[in-house]
């Protein structure tokens, strides 16, 4: 604490600089949590995936649609506890802008495998009675102001372009905060009675519970076998296997956030050791003095790093607070063409790791420079 007093003097010397280099901390620390907002929002739906849960798509692709006998032949497999069933509805709602996914479900089956989503009885009993019933995500209802009763127009892109309308008879929630509540539901009877001829009786995808997480090799590998030769053959995979799939069709997140994260810690290590570097340079004679008085030379590296972490912890928490307030609004203007946007206090927490590292490692060499000098050639440069 007695290097207070000397440690704020030297970082207040030069004002615009010191701004600057704040500044700089601010606007990466904004890039770095928003690029891992990003990431774990694409990743999101491989964490949650059940680790008892497989997907049994048409081994041709996603959108080659399978017949709806296939559940009870799944079914039927040792070691699969239920079944269910779902299809793309690919709507809009108003606006084409107004994006998000809707799902048409098998009722009957439905709560049995998704057990995390949860929707309050009476509200279940009254979608399953009405044909023309919907169930919404609680963020989705939020983002469009709905409310049980209201009446919902979806135009499809699908199925011949018509304009379909239900009601929203419940509104569900997750076990966990970060859960995907942004669906839209659709009963699959109503859904089979009003499409053409050649969607009836079909499904896009089957998602099986199992009895143990230790039977889904063996129940995959027997269910690709039991539609082997068939004219609709499939491929099950774990739901955690699928969800990666989904998200690489995305392209390469992963390495596009990394190599973009790359970018910010190298750029960011070099403009604040440089920043560091004149000013240890600028301070050479005054340094050299504090040593030949006395001060030792690991005090002398402690005041660098303490200058590097102090410009570091500032910028950072100021960084920390923008991200704060534009990150939840970055993802209102692009609900519907990203995943939700949620900053954690977890991700909160790297982004300060994140600048305290760069502090320390930017202020190191600097730092050791300093410790290193020896008192006759600094004065000797004066």
């Amino acid at each position: 604490m007695r290097f207070r007093s000397l440690i704020f003097a030297n970082l207040f010397r030069k004002k615009l600089r010191l701004i600057l280099t704040v500044g700089s901390f601010a606007i990466a620390l904004v890039l770095f949590t928003f690029l891992g907002v990003v990431k774990s929002a694409f990743n999101r739906g491989i964490e949650i995936a059940g680790a008892d849960r497989l997907v049994v798509v048409d081994r041709v692709g996603l959108m080659q649609l399978m017949p709806v006998s296939y559940g009870d032949k799944i079914r039927a497999i040792p070691g699969v506890k239920c079944v269910t069933h779902d299809h793309w509805f690919g709507g809009v709602y108003q606006d084409e802008k107004n994006f998000f996914p809707q799902f048409v479900i098998d009722v009957e089956n439905h709560r049995q495998v998704y057990p995390e989503f949860i929707v309050p009885d009476d509200q279940w009993n009254n979608f399953v009675k009405d044909r023309q019933g919907a169930i919404a995500g609680a963020s989705l209802a939020k983002r469009f102001g709905w409310k049980i009763g209201d009446r919902i127009p979806i135009k499809t892109t699908l199925y011949g372009g018509a304009k379909w309308e239900f009601n929203l008879d419940g509104i569900y929630h997750t076990e966990k905060p970060d859960g995907d509540q942004g669906q839209f539901w659709l009963q699959w009877k109503y859904f089979d009675e009003t499409v053409p001829s050649v969607i009836k009786s079909t499904a896009g995808w089957y998602i099986l519970k199992l009895n143990s997480p230790d039977d889904a090799v063996r129940v995959a590998k027997a269910i690709d076998e039991k539609f082997a030769n068939s004219s609709d053959e499939t491929k099950t995979e774990t739901e955690s296997a699928f969800a990666a799939g989904f998200a690489k069709q995305f392209g390469n997140i992963e390495f596009l956030i990394m190599t973009i994260g790359g970018v910010v810690f190298f750029t960011l290590l070099l403009v604040t050791g440089n920043t560091m570097a004149i000013s240890v340079r600028e301070r050479t004679s005054e340094l050299a003095v504090l040593k030949a008085i006395g001060v030792t030379d690991r005090s002398v590296l402690f005041l660098v790093l303490a200058e590097s972490l102090l410009i570091a912890f500032v910028g950072g928490v100021l960084g920390l607070l923008l991200a704060w307030g534009a990150i939840p609004a970055i993802g209102a203007a692009l609900t519907g063409l990203l995943p939700p946007l949620l900053l954690s206090k977890t991700m909160l927490a790297l982004g300060l790791v994140f600048a305290l590292f760069i502090g320390a490692a930017s202020g190191l060499l600097p730092g050791i420079s300093a410790m290193r000098m020896r008192v006759v050639n600094a004065l000797r440069r004066v």
